[in-house]
């Protein structure tokens, strides 16, 4: 079901850029990583897993995987932030890192797409198998959000007592146009000039003939990167045949646990009107939208020196519900 969010903007950072691009900077949490971890891949590949405690099977305690936005890592402000919030509520949280975002280029030249669930997969099977006690949760931002719907969806009987999916781009076409208009256009030359470093860098260690460096720094927006690297790479015709496959907004209707799925109206990365077409919701999604927030922002407070970001209050309100 559709719901309205409680969530109020600070008086002073009611702008929906203004929240996006100044969450990343008022948040100044440190890292409260204590171990990271190389978890090697079934295909060869590898990728990095950051604890904020390592699991202790005499004391279990639910673990919260959480999984970040495109070309975000551990230091991204919503990580660190959400960190916190589960420290507080002694929890444990680990980030899995997609292929090649923490920092050392992963072995193979595809990396991550916006719906590829191979390796949450693996790693939640890590999980059962080596933390049998614990209990699970899982929580995505942004693209790791859209990862979070299908994975719910395509493994219902997952171990994960609840989940959240939060500013997700349900609608990856309308996620690509959005970023494509106005002042939005600065965040797609934001992530564009990050993946495109990280392709060039991947390049020199796996070349391949269909694919030059030439053209790679030629492409001027995300569509057209998804339309040279990430499909093909991935198996897809067309960066329209991936947006059409994997958009999260498919998958709604399939998740079986109480998954919290957050959208701002005023998210700059999404289209609103197409998010929320949706013909199906799942019983068990409390699909919550809210009238500001920016992207991944949701700042509020009354006092600017003390900023309160909110997503510290509302994601473990809503894992603790099922969560016992």
């Amino acid at each position: 079901m559709f719901h309205t969010s409680t969530f109020k903007p600070a008086w002073w950072l009611r702008n929906a850029h203004a929240q996006t691009i100044l969450a990343k900077y008022i948040q100044r949490s440190p890292s409260p990583v204590k171990h990271k971890e190389i978890l090697e891949l079934p295909d060869g590949d590898f990728t990095e897993i950051a604890w904020s405690e390592l699991p202790d099977k005499e004391a279990p305690k639910t673990i919260v995987v959480l999984l970040h936005g495109l070309a975000g890592c551990l230091y991204s402000h919503y990580v660190t932030s959400t960190f916190k919030a589960l420290k507080q509520q002694n929890c444990i949280g680990v980030l899995m890192h997609f292929r090649g975002c923490n920092g050392k280029p992963n072995r193979q030249l595809n990396a991550y797409h916006s719906g590829d669930t191979r390796d949450i997969t693996y790693f939640t099977h890590y999980l059962q198998k080596h933390y049998p006690e614990h209990k699970l949760a899982l929580v995505g931002f942004s693209l790791g959000a859209n990862v979070v719907t299908r994975y719910l969806a395509t493994t219902p009987n997952n171990p994960y007592l609840a989940a959240c999916a939060i500013c997700a781009p349900l609608d990856l076409a309308a996620c690509s146009d959005k970023l494509a208009m106005g002042f939005s256009k600065v965040y797609q030359r934001y992530l564009l000039n990050l993946l495109k470093t990280t392709t060039l860098a991947k390049l020199k260690l796996v070349p391949n003939e269909g694919i030059t460096a030439e053209k790679v720094s030629k492409l001027s927006t995300i569509r057209e990167l998804d339309d040279y690297l990430t499909a093909p790479l991935n198996g897809f015709n067309s960066a329209s045949d991936y947006y059409q496959q994997m958009s999260g907004k498919h998958y709604l209707a399939d998740i079986k646990q109480p998954c919290l799925v957050l959208h701002a109206k005023d998210d700059p990365f999404l289209e609103h009107r197409r998010v929320i077409d949706i013909e199906k919701l799942s019983d068990t999604v409390y699909f919550e939208i809210s009238q500001h927030g920016g992207h991944v922002g949701f700042i509020s407070g009354n006092n600017p020196f003390k900023p309160i970001f909110w997503l510290e209050q509302r994601i473990p309100e809503f894992l603790n519900q099922f969560i016992k």
